[in-house]
């Protein structure tokens, strides 16, 4: 039958008589796997080397393009970011279409339309196939490259790498792989802004010429077409696409894995969590004879909700949202094994014990037939799924051929995932999950977690956040003798304006605003009084978000339009921080001064007020830094920069908030002191 995905269940048909009754005391055996049928792709090569895949289906008017280039990662070197920039100019517009009009044409025509370094991909209906083909061939063939959208990538992308150096989960990503590999592999180097500014538009124009070209390129089509036209209008449109003479070199050695487990450890001050991940390399290929039984064993050890990782890290210890594993595969070098995930600060160490623990359980314990049960069900659910995408059966065709796999690999691949027993799954653990070769990429705050990372006994290594060695910090900075936790909050209320000009303020008033998304902002309303009063409102395109309001000894929260009253607890911790001035309440309630550590590289007093929240106040200038409050399994941050002064008082006009990755930088647009705020602001 042509052009179609079979999918044959076999079910148990039961006929017994009318009378007969079923036995409900046995579990029904299951059927056999689903048995899947794929018409193999029909393939077509044009004179330049593009090799071009095609699958027909009819069922619905609709056509998926896929371009791969498959060629060999390249080091780019101390112009890293050439491929990411490149990969973020294609696809806006061609030498014969401006950027506007080939954006309006794509969109008018209700279709998809994207490019990266190493190819590009698009969708539509059928009625519009040929051409969404002719100008995605066009954006291949002729890219619109000008220094003014070059050096907009250039100054985007700078902008980026400044956010991520508060973000431990992308701190956390680019150093592991560059201690792994290494950084002057193309797997272990990264981009940074030195790298950048190093890049011409003349770069960006020559690496298009050498590695986006058909020489190893595969177009791959999966939808409504007839293939005799398609293959014309293929003929046509990247007939035109010149091949280069590039020669690739040969790809540098990567580090060698560990002797022996060791922490490397990457100091983030300002963090309140956490990123652990346990790797090390692995040699394997998607051809090899264990690679459905490598599938299993990491479905089984973090490969889903009820993986052996997350059931302990989360379920059983509470110490993450969740804790994952991951191993991959590389038709050209080496790929990686990782298991981790992001903590709390306290449970940093504990967190890497039961890492390993698992890790442990897995190469030594067979599976318990359930576990290896559940986990081919899922792959056989997921893949069953999968194959309604035409992106899945694009991927599927391709990766048959990239890596000469037998025609029927994906015919047979749920045959496969069944036949791996528990003795192969412990077979492949003790194969590729090499904890006593791997390292520990832990990314977090020195201060808080080095002292029991330490009890470990596992070997430490430090790091910067650009993979180079550097020496143990110094957490250890002696609090001054005559410094206690009054002095810290004195000097903090003489700095923004004294105690007398705090006194004369019954109420404040704050706008500010931060950036959701490009074009979309957040905007935040606070009201505070000296009578146990406090309003939040977060509101979004003029839409309440959240509301929190306290007046006195009652208060409620109203979430997407949901209202509930605050709890005795609740409101006792609004109370807390509902005065205008928080630290003047804290001279009279038991805080405690802990230590210094460095916020920003900047030295401060850490105050712990309670359970939940620490504050930091500057050595040097007395003013609050930061404060950091625990939620449970998460955590998040404030950080206060670019004090101004309002009725003679000094208020932080930036306040950055970070939860995890993300990141809001709220700018304050509007203080008021003693005026816009009345009791019916609280009712």
């Amino acid at each position: 039958m042509k052009n179609r995905i079979t999918i044959i269940i076999a079910l148990f048909l039961i006929s017994i008589g009318v009378n007969a009754q079923i036995d409900r005391s046995k579990q029904p055996k299951p059927g056999p796997a689903p048995k899947i049928t794929l018409e193999n792709p029909k393939e077509f090569v044009l004179k330049n080397g593009l090799k071009v895949l095609v699958v027909e289906n009819h069922k619905l008017p609709r056509v998926a393009f896929s371009l791969t280039i498959d060629r060999p990662p390249v080091v780019e070197g101390d112009k890293a970011g050439m491929s990411s920039l490149l990969g973020s100019m294609l696809g806006n517009g061609t030498t014969h279409i401006a950027k506007d009009d080939f954006n309006e044409e794509v969109d008018f025509l209700g279709a998809r339309m994207s490019f990266r370094s190493s190819g590009g991909s698009a969708r539509t209906l059928s009625k519009y196939a040929e051409r969404i083909l002719e100008l995605m061939a066009d954006a291949a063939i002729y890219p619109l490259l000008t220094e003014v959208e070059f050096q907009k990538e250039k100054d985007k992308q700078i902008d980026g790498l400044k956010a991520m150096d508060k973000n431990v989960a992308a701190i956390a990503g680019r150093l592991g792989p560059a201690l792994s590999y290494g950084i002057h592999h193309p797997y272990g180097e990264f981009i940074s802004k030195e790298s950048l500014e190093k890049i011409s538009l003349a770069d960006i124009e020559s690496f298009y010429k050498d590695h986006f070209n058909p020489n190893n390129a595969y177009l791959v089509i999966v939808g409504d077409v007839d293939y005799k036209k398609i293959k014309k209008q293929v003929r046509k449109y990247f007939g035109k696409w010149e091949k280069s003479n590039y020669k690739y070199p040969v790809l540098p050695v990567e580090k060698s894995n560990v002797s022996q487990t060791e922490i490397d450890f990457i100091d983030m001050p300002h963090a309140v969590q956490s990123n652990i991940s346990l790797t090390n390399n692995v040699d394997r290929k998607i051809s090899d004879s264990d690679y459905f039984a490598v599938l299993i064993a990491n479905k089984i050890l973090g490969g889903g909700f009820n993986s052996y990782l997350n059931m302990n890290l989360r379920e059983e210890h509470g110490y993450t949202y969740g804790a994952r594993s991951s191993i991959g595969v590389d038709k050209y070098t080496t790929s990686r094994f990782s298991a981790g995930a992001s903590v709390r600060n306290a449970v940093t160490d504990s967190a890497v014990v039961q890492t390993l623990k698992e890790i442990d359980r897995i190469k030594k314990e067979p599976v318990k037939v359930e576990a290896l049960k559940n986990a081919k069900a899922k792959y056989v659910g997921d893949f069953v799924l999968s194959l309604e995408r035409p992106s899945t059966i694009a991927y599927n065709a391709l990766t048959v051929k990239v890596n000469d796999l037998p025609s029927d690999f994906y015919a047979t691949y749920l045959e496969k995932i069944n036949a791996v027993t528990v003795e192969e799954v412990q077979r492949v653990a003790n194969k590729y999950f090499k904890p006593e070769n791997a390292r520990f990429v832990v990314v977090g705050k020195g201060s808080d977690v080095i002292e029991n990372l330490e009890k470990t006994g596992i070997s430490i290594k430090y790091y910067d956040t650009y993979a180079k060695a550097v020496e143990k910090p110094n957490y250890d900075i002696a609090i001054p003798s005559d410094v206690d936790v009054k002095v810290v909050l004195n000097n903090y209320i003489k700095a923004i304006g004294g105690r007398a000009k705090l006194d004369e303020v019954n109420s404040v008033l704050i706008k500010a605003e931060a950036e959701l998304q490009p074009g979309m902002m957040l905007n935040m309303e606070m009201k505070k009084t000296v009578k146990n009063q406090f309003m939040q409102d977060m509101s979004a395109m003029g839409n309440s978000m959240s509301k929190q309001v306290l007046d006195d000894n009652t208060g409620y929260v109203v979430a997407q339009g949901q209202k509930k009253d605050m709890t005795p607890e609740e409101v006792k911790k609004v109370q807390a921080e509902s005065s205008p001035f928080p630290e003047v309440n804290y001279l009279n309630q038991d805080v405690k001064l802990e230590k210094i550590e460095k916020v920003e590289g900047e030295n401060a007093y850490k105050i712990i007020v309670s359970d939940e929240l620490s504050v930091f106040y500057s050595v040097a200038t007395g003013l609050k830094l930061k404060e950091t409050r625990s939620m449970g399994v998460a955590s998040s941050s404030i950080f206060y920069t670019e004090y101004n002064e309002v009725a003679g008082i000094k208020f932080p006009f930036r306040m950055t908030q970070t939860m995890g990755p993300r990141k809001f930088d709220f700018i304050i647009k509007e203080i008021k002191v003693n005026e816009g705020v009345s009791d019916a602001d609280f009712k």
